[in-house]
């Protein structure tokens, strides 16, 4: 039997994103947001994209449906948010244990290495956020931004070996190198969503983009 699940550990780093214009922040969101969230993690990783039912989710996650669509306006838009709530947590820790490597190569590649065992070590859940993040919806660029801005501040961090660097603190050349490796390893990952890819060769991928990115 399903059981709702509790409050996931870092809730409070998820980031909430009300429109382009607000790029990305960590807030506090409220406790239903959370378990509406964590309810669609829980039924993704039993059965897939499709078996995250908005309907499903309210009533599992105690709350009227009417409560989650003010919150999430799509099983889309929800499962960008569980997306969020995997980057959150893997932020948090990286604070505790940067990724270790004498040059910026090899720090990139501990970080997507990382990155990638979070992602695939929940293969169901994660196929479902990539088709969510694929849907050609403009309202969820917002928070799919939101994801690439906390990749990419953990990206930059691994490229300085600096825990307090931030995206908005890269040079020019640090931001371009971030985005085309986040292209790499996002296409990457959507080959291992088909079965075209083994997880190692994801990161093998980006670690031969960082080759060439960063000589």
């Amino acid at each position: 039997m399903f059981r709702a699940p509790s409050l996931p550990r870092h809730a409070h780093l998820l980031p909430v994103v009300r429109g382009a214009e607000s790029g990305y922040a960590s807030a506090a969101v409220d406790d239903r947001e959370a378990r509406i969230i964590a309810t669609a993690v829980a039924l993704a990783e039993e059965g897939g994209f499709e078996a995250v039912r908005l309907r499903d989710v309210a009533k599992h996650a105690g709350v009227a449906l009417g409560t989650l669509y003010r919150h999430f306006r799509s099983k889309d838009d929800l499962l960008i948010a569980a997306l969020a709530r995997e980057a959150a947590g893997l932020a948090a820790r990286m604070a505790k244990q940067p990724p270790d490597g004498a040059t910026a190569r090899d720090r990139v590649t501990a970080y997507f290495a990382a990155a990638t065992r979070t992602l695939c070590r929940k293969p169901k859940l994660t196929r479902a956020v990539l088709r969510a993040a694929s849907s050609d919806e403009p309202e969820l660029a917002g928070k799919i931004r939101a994801f690439h801005g906390i990749a990419g501040d953990l990206l930059v961090r691994a490229l300085r070996a600096d825990p307090n660097a931030t995206l908005d603190s890269a040079s020019e050349h640090e931001q371009r190198v971030c985005i085309v490796l986040q292209q790499v390893w996002f296409a990457a990952l959507i080959g291992w969503m088909s079965g075209l890819h083994k997880q190692s060769e994801v990161v093998a991928q980006v670690r031969i983009a960082a080759e060439l990115l960063l000589p």
